[in-house]
């Protein structure tokens, strides 16, 4: 499934259309959280081993969390650069689609 259209309010989130006429919405610090880069995956795997674990510091001195920018890669994913500095995920559409909060929530997997 690929979209039709993506739209991103940078305080906000992420707005994308798909091809089946469906239209999810991804807020910012959602994205942030659940990026597929490595080291978020990591950090991800090391929670659910050990919920007790130290998340890293971030920048509150900065503001709040924006994405600054979007870009393209190929035709399959969408790089987001974040306020906070971190650019190395790569969301792949069907990445963004498991990630839904929409379908999430309806599935009962909560939020991350």
């Amino acid at each position: 499934m690929r979209p039709t259209r993506l739209d991103l309010d940078r305080d906000k989130g992420l707005t994308i259309e798909w091809e089946d006429g469906t239209t999810s919405f991804y807020p910012v610090a959602h994205l942030r959280r659940l990026s597929p880069s490595a080291e978020q995956r990591e950090l991800r795997t090391e929670i659910e081993r050990n919920p007790l674990t130290v998340l890293p510091a971030a920048d509150a001195a900065e503001g709040p969390l924006r994405a600054e920018s979007a870009e393209l890669v190929g035709n399959y994913a969408v790089r987001i650069i974040f306020s906070d500095g971190h650019h190395t995920g790569l969301y792949s559409w069907d990445y963004l689609r498991t990630i839904d909060p929409a379908v999430r929530e309806q599935d009962g997997s909560g939020s991350g």
